[in-house]
C-alpha cells in the first residue's frame, strides 16, 4: 500500500505492542528532558522591537532591576475637603507611616514632597515601592493592603485605596488564576462527554481524550528544550493546550470513526483498521501538515511571544498527527472489538437503531444536502450572502491592547481605584518612561538637556506633570517619568506620545551626541506592539495562504480544488471577525455571551484567529474532500460523490466541531474581556465552519463546478503526487489469508 498514512498504519498494527511503547517512551523522554532542561520564559526585553526594546536592554545591560511602584490614592469624597486641610494632612501622614511601618516598603513619598496633587487640590498620592523582586512583589504585598484598609477605617470621609503593580498583580491572581485552571481542567471532561454520546463506549471515547492528553505532554517536554532555543511564555502554554485537545481529539475522531464505519458496513477488524488508515489517515497527514504549515505563520511575526505560541502549536499538532497514525492503530488493533467496552446502553441502542435506518448517513445532512445539490448557485448566493454580511462590520475593525477598565470593567474595585487615578491624575498611573544613557549623568550639558526635556513635555501639551526625574548614577542613567495627556485614553495618549518623541526629544536629549533616551511604558508598548505587528500581516497572511494552497494542489492534484479552499477558508474567517466586531466593538448582543462592547478588539487576536483558524479549519475541509474525492475515484459521479461524502462524514465534523465549540466556549466564560474575545471568536468560526461552509457552500460549489473539480493544467502535471489514494474496494480485494493464519495490517 502507499501513502505514508496507510504504511505507518500497517507497521503499527503488525507490531501492535513496539509501537505503544515506542510512544510511551517518547512522551516519557519528552517529558524528562523537558523537566531536566527547564523552561526559559521571554525576557521582557526580547518581547518587543523599537523603542521599548532598546530602553528594555539598556536597563537589563545596566543590571538594574526596577521595584514595583504603588500609590495611594486619598481623595475628598465631596468638594469640603482639601489637601491644605488638617484633616487631608492628618490622612496623609496617617498612611506614610501605616505604610512605613510594614517593613515590606521603600523610598515612602509624601505628595506635599512630589506635588502629587491634583489640579483641583481634592487627590494627592502617596507613593513608595515594594522591597524585593518586583516579579514576585504581589506574594508581599498583602500588610501593606492591610495598613492602608486600616487608615481608610480612621478617615472615614476621605476614600483611601491603593493601586500599583504588586496589588493589582495580587488583585488578578486571586480573581482570575482559579477561573483559567477551571477553565483548563473542564475543557478535558467536556471533550469526553461529547465523544460519550458520539460513540456510545467508554473506552472508544477514551481513545482520542487519551491520545490528545499524551501529545500535550509531550509537547510541554518539548517546550522546556526547544525554550532555550525560542523562549516561550505561559500564553503559548494556553494555546498550545487549546490547540492540542483540538487536534488530537479530532484526528483520532476521524480515524476511528472511519475503522468504526467500515465494520459497521461488514469488514473484519484488520481489514476496517486498513481502509481506516488508507483514507482517514492520510487525511490527518495532509490536515496535520497543513496546520503546521498555518501556524508557522506565527514565527514571521519577530514577536517573540507570537513565535512562541506559533511554535508551541506546531509541535503539538505534529506530535498528534504522529500519534494519531502510529499509536492508534496499535492500540485499535491491541483492542479489536474491546473498544466497544464500556457501552452506555441507551445511547448504543439509539446509534444502532439510526445506523440501521440511515445506513450510516445524516438524516439532517441528507435533507439539506438534497435541497443544496437540487438549487446549487441559490445556494450559493443565500449562504455567501449570508456570511459577507456577517462578515461586513471587519470593515471598521479597531484594535488596541485594552486598559483595565476596558480587560474587566467595574467589577473589581481596583478598576474603579485605577479610573479615579486616571481622573484626578490623567496619565499618572501609566506615565511614559524615558531612559536616558549618557557616558556621564551628571555632565552640566546632559542635566540641562533634562531639564529642558521635563519644561518642553509640559509646555508642548503632552503633558500636564509633575514629571518626575530618577537618576541611577552609578549606570550613568537617568529614569524621566512623563503622565502622559489622556491617561487611559489610547488614542490621545498614544498623540501625547508621538509629541514627545517627534517634537520633544529630538529638541532637547536628541542633541547630545553619545545619548539614548528610547521612550517605553504601557502607552509606548502598546504603540510599538501595533505597529510591528501591522508590519507582519501581509507576510504572515501570505506566506499562510500561498503554502495552503500549495498542499492542497498538491495533495488533490486540483487547481479547483486549492483555489475553493483558500477562499471558503477566509470567507469563514471573515465571518468571525465580523461577529467580533459586532459583539465586542459595537456591543451588539454582547450580554449575551456575558460580555460588554468594549470599543475595540485586542491587538493580538486578528492575527492569532486567522493562523488558528486557517489550520483548525483544513481538519474539516480535507476530511470531506477527501472523502468526496474517493468516492469519485470509485466511479460515482461528482454530484453523487459529494453527496455521499457530506453525508457520511457528517457525523464526524459534527461530534469534532461540537468538542471545539464547547472547548472554545469555557473560555468565553472568563471574566477577562480579551480571553472571551479568543473563545467567542474561535467557538463562532469553528460553528460557521462546520455548518454553512461544510454543509452548505463546499456541496454547492462543487456541484457548481461538476467535473472542473478536478482540473488541473497539463503543465502542472509534473508536480509531485502526494495522493495515493486506496479506494475501499481495492483494499479489501488486496487483503488475502490463509486458513488459520493471522491477518498482517
Amino acid at each position: 500500500m502507499r501513502g505514508i498514512a496507510a504504511r505507518a498504519g500497517g507497521w503499527s498494527a503488525r507490531h501492535r505492542w513496539a509501537a505503544v511503547g515506542i510512544w510511551v517512551l517518547f512522551v516519557v523522554l519528552a517529558m524528562g528532558l523537558g523537566s531536566a532542561a527547564g523552561r526559559v520564559d521571554v525576557k521582557e526585553s526580547e518581547q518587543l522591537k523599537g523603542e521599548t526594546h532598546t530602553a528594555a536592554k539598556i536597563i537589563e545591560d545596566a543590571g538594574i532591576k526596577e521595584p514595583a511602584s504603588e500609590t495611594v490614592l486619598i481623595q475628598a469624597k465631596d468638594g469640603n475637603v482639601r489637601a491644605t486641610d488638617a484633616e487631608f494632612k492628618a490622612a496623609v501622614s496617617a498612611v506614610v507611616k501605616a505604610v512605613d511601618g510594614t517593613g515590606r516598603v521603600t523610598d515612602v513619598k509624601s505628595p506635599y514632597d512630589t506635588h502629587t496633587i491634583s489640579r483641583d487640590g481634592r487627590s494627592a498620592l502617596v507613593q513608595f515601592d515594594m522591597r524585593g523582586d518586583a516579579e514576585t512583589a504581589y506574594e508581599r504585598v498583602e500588610p501593606v493592603l492591610k495598613a492602608v484598609a486600616g487608615a481608610q477605617k480612621e478617615h472615614r470621609t476621605l476614600r483611601i485605596e491603593e493601586i500599583g503593580s504588586a496589588s493589582m498583580n495580587k488583585t488578578f491572581k486571586d480573581a482570575f488564576g482559579d477561573d483559567f485552571k477551571k477553565a483548563e481542567l473542564s475543557a478535558v471532561p467536556v471533550a469526553l462527554g461529547i465523544l460519550l454520546i458520539a460513540f456510545g463506549a467508554l473506552v472508544a471515547a477514551l481513545l482520542p481524550v487519551a491520545l490528545a492528553i499524551t501529545a500535550i505532554m509531550a509537547t510541554m517536554g518539548l517546550m522546556g528544550v526547544v525554550s532555550h532555543v525560542m523562549p516561550m511564555s505561559d500564553t503559548a502554554n494556553s494555546v498550545m493546550l487549546l490547540v492540542g485537545l483540538a487536534v488530537g481529539v479530532d484526528y483520532c475522531l476521524f480515524y476511528l470513526r472511519r475503522e468504526r464505519e467500515e465494520r459497521a458496513a461488514g469488514r473484519d477488524a484488520q481489514t476496517a483498521l486498513r481502509i481506516a488508515a488508507a483514507t482517514s489517515g492520510r487525511a490527518v497527514v495532509v490536515s496535520g501538515i497543513t496546520v503546521c504549515v498555518a501556524m508557522a505563520g506565527m514565527l514571521f511575526t519577530g514577536l517573540v511571544t507570537f513565535q512562541g505560541m506559533g511554535l508551541a502549536s506546531l509541535m503539538v499538532v505534529a506530535v498528534a498527527m504522529v500519534g494519531s497514525v502510529t499509536v492508534l492503530p496499535a492500540l485499535l488493533s491491541l483492542l479489536g472489538e474491546r473498544v466497544e467496552k464500556g457501552r452506555i446502553p441507551f445511547l448504543r441502542k439509539a446509534m444502532e437503531r439510526r445506523a440501521a435506518r440511515t445506513g450510516g448517513e445524516s438524516r439532517f445532512w441528507t435533507a439539506v444536502l438534497r435541497g443544496v445539490l437540487a438549487k446549487p448557485l441559490v445556494s450559493v448566493l443565500v449562504a455567501a450572502g449570508a456570511l459577507l454580511a456577517v462578515a461586513a462590520p471587519a470593515l471598521g475593525m479597531k484594535t488596541q491592547n485594552l486598559t483595565l477598565d476596558q480587560e474587566f470593567g467595574d467589577s473589581l474595585p481596583i478598576v474603579q481605584t485605577y479610573n479615579r487615578v486616571n481622573e484626578a491624575f490623567p496619565g499618572g498611573s501609566e506615565p511614559a518612561e524615558v531612559v536616558v544613557k549618557a557616558k556621564d549623568i551628571n555632565a552640566p550639558e546632559v542635566k540641562s538637556a533634562l531639564a529642558d526635556f521635563k519644561a518642553r513635555a509640559i509646555s508642548s501639551g503632552a503633558s500636564r506633570g509633575p514629571v518626575e526625574i530618577k537618576l541611577h548614577d552609578a549606570q550613568n542613567i537617568a529614569y524621566v517619568y512623563v503622565p502622559l495627556v489622556g491617561g487611559s485614553d489610547l488614542d490621545k495618549a498614544g498623540a501625547s506620545l508621538e509629541k514627545l518623541r517627534d517634537e520633544v526629544r529630538p529638541a532637547t536629549l536628541g542633541k547630545l551626541d553619545g545619548v539614548q533616551a528610547p521612550i517605553t511604558g504601557q502607552v509606548a508598548g502598546s504603540h510599538d506592539f501595533n505597529a510591528q505587528l501591522g508590519g507582519a500581516v501581509v507576510p504572515v497572511f501570505a506566506f499562510v495562504v500561498v503554502f495552503a494552497f500549495v498542499l492542497m494542489l498538491l495533495s488533490f492534484r486540483s487547481l479547483t480544488v486549492a483555489i475553493t479552499s483558500i477562499l471558503l477558508n477566509l470567507l469563514s474567517v471573515g465571518a468571525a471577525y465580523g461577529i467580533l466586531v459586532a459583539v465586542f466593538q459595537h456591543g451588539w448582543g454582547a450580554s449575551l455571551v456575558g460580555a460588554q462592547g468594549v470599543g475595540a478588539i485586542i491587538t493580538w487576536l486578528p492575527l492569532f484567529l486567522f493562523v488558528i483558524l486557517f489550520g483548525l479549519s483544513m481538519d474539516y475541509h480535507v476530511f470531506v474532500v477527501s472523502r468526496i474525492r474517493e468516492a469519485r475515484l470509485r466511479g460515482r459521479t461528482t454530484r453523487d460523490a459529494i453527496q455521499h461524502g457530506v453525508v457520511t462524514t457528517a457525523g464526524v465534523v459534527t461530534s469534532a466541531a461540537v468538542i471545539m465549540v464547547a472547548v472554545f466556549a469555557i473560555f468565553g466564560t472568563l471574566s477577562m474581556q480579551s480571553m472571551k474575545q479568543m473563545g467567542v471568536g474561535l467557538a463562532a468560526a469553528v460553528l460557521i465552519d462546520a455548518t454553512i461552509i461544510r454543509g452548505v457552500l463546499l456541496p454547492a460549489v462543487m456541484a457548481l463546478l461538476g467535473e472542473r473539480n478536478w482540473y488541473l493544467p497539463k503543465w502542472l502535471n509534473r508536480l509531485p503526487d502526494l495522493t495515493h489514494d486506496e479506494s475501499a474496494e481495492v483494499i479489501t480485494h488486496s487483503v488475502r489469508r490463509d486458513e488459520g493464519e493471522r491477518l498482517g495490517v
